[in-house]
């Protein structure tokens, strides 16, 4: 039997007004100009296996590299929280040991009484996950403390089957293959410390992203995903 590599890929539906209105949406809160009073920030979600030791590690030396007993110990899992700020190069990595809305919303309002205090508005670029919603904030405050978070966060959600259109999963993907993979991280609080200094130390280089697409364009080179007038 001739063996076939095989490409997993998120499709997007063609023909489908809903995923356009979508998309377009977010392609022109990426046209935005910069403005540090309403900023737009990105954030996505990726689940994550804690895997502990069996053995002491050998570390490297001249004649060989560091040894790793092929024997491992599951350690349960943990979820990443990305949010990232295309324009001015921030990002910031966080884990915890769920991803419930209550978790959710914990991390937006952490972001929105630290970096974000003194802004009135910002953006807020999510996928569609029944996790992130505004109730959310009704289930972790009290209603008047919820309401003045909801506020001050202007929606834009990509489109199912569109999670592509989302800085922050990009961002998750750059942090995943320079600071996880290959790696056993056993531990949350270890988990923690190196995504964190991965946010760290990209932060300092200031690595922006700079959306290309432009919706002139998608309606081009995406025509197959509009409805057929």
């Amino acid at each position: 039997m001739t063996k076939r590599m095989i490409d997993y890929w998120v499709i997007p539906p063609e023909n489908d007004a809903e995923f356009v209105a979508c998309m377009e949406e977010v392609l022109e809160t990426y046209e935005r100009p910069y403005d540090a009073d309403h900023p737009v920030i990105c954030m996505d979600e990726q689940p994550v296996q804690l895997i502990k030791e069996t053995r002491q590690p050998i570390e490297a030396a001249k004649d060989h590299p560091k040894r790793v007993d092929y024997e491992y110990e599951r350690n349960g899992t943990a979820s990443i929280f990305m949010f990232s700020e295309p324009l001015s190069g921030f990002r910031q990595a966080t884990a915890r040991s769920q991803r419930t809305k209550v978790d959710w919303a914990q991390e937006v309002a952490q972001l929105l009484d630290t970096r974000y205090a003194d802004c009135q508005q910002v953006t807020l670029v999510l996928d569609n996950l029944n996790t992130h919603t505004k109730g959310a904030f009704y289930e972790l405050f009290e209603p008047a403390v919820a309401r003045a978070y909801v506020k001050r966060i202007t929606f834009v959600y990509t489109p199912k089957h569109g999670s592509w259109l989302n800085v922050a999963e990009c961002e998750l993907s750059a942090m995943t293959r320079q600071c996880l993979t290959g790696r056993r991280v056993g531990e949350l609080d270890e988990l923690r410390d190196e995504i964190g200094a991965w946010s760290d130390q990209t932060n300092q280089k200031q690595r922006g992203v700079d959306c290309q697409l432009q919706i002139d364009e998608a309606r081009t080179k995406l025509a197959r995903l509009y409805p057929k007038n």
